[in-house]
């Protein structure tokens, strides 16, 4: 009798260590995954935002074949550009994004001012291209902030928390939009 007592007891704590390591194998996994999830999204997100950033040579040079007076608007671009370029952290990437698009959105009023630049078929194309790049940019940042909301909570939820704290997975930042950024910039001519 006593022996199957033993057994029993043996038993019950094998299968108990099996659900500890299993659990924590899955919880571990599931954790990899998500954050796998919010690398491949950031990386979709910066080919977006390199695509904007190589647009943006094209578009100065097409302006500046129109515009005489207005280098400001331009050396502002070219700025703003350079530091999108040149981010390295997700909050750099968001703070340059809005810059280059505050700058792009002075371009625009200036463009207003010259009706043969907004009927170049050139600037016409590029417009179209930069509009369809804005619309892609705002898709991956949604998508980069899914994956992000979703890793998040796994590592707050319990039992993620215990593993996440435990092989050193972290929150990681959502790429916000300026505060002051509360419309979509007009890029139409």
């Amino acid at each position: 009798m006593k022996k199957k007592t033993g057994l029993t007891v043996i038993i019950v704590i094998v299968a108990l260590l099996l659900l500890v390591v299993g659990g924590t194998m899955a919880t571990y996994n599931g954790l990899v995954q998500k954050e796998e999830n919010v690398d491949s999204a950031l990386a979709d997100l910066d080919v977006m935002l390199q695509r904007r950033a190589d647009l943006i040579p094209n578009l100065i040079n097409t302006v500046k074949g129109y515009v005489e007076h207005e280098n400001e608007v331009i050396d502002a671009i070219t700025t703003a550009r350079e530091a999108l370029v040149g981010a390295d952290s997700v909050a750099d990437k968001a703070a340059a994004n809005e810059a280059l698009t505050g700058a792009l959105g002075n371009l625009m009023v200036v463009v207003e001012n010259y009706p043969d630049l907004k009927s170049s078929d050139n600037f016409i194309a590029l417009q179209d291209e930069l509009a369809g790049t804005e619309n892609r940019i705002a898709v991956a940042r949604r998508d980069y902030n899914d994956a992000v909301k979703t890793i998040n909570a796994a590592v707050k939820k319990f039992p993620g928390k215990l593993i996440a704290d435990m092989f050193g997975f972290e929150s990681r930042e959502y790429f916000e939009a300026d505060e002051a950024a509360n419309t979509v910039p007009e890029v139409s001519f």
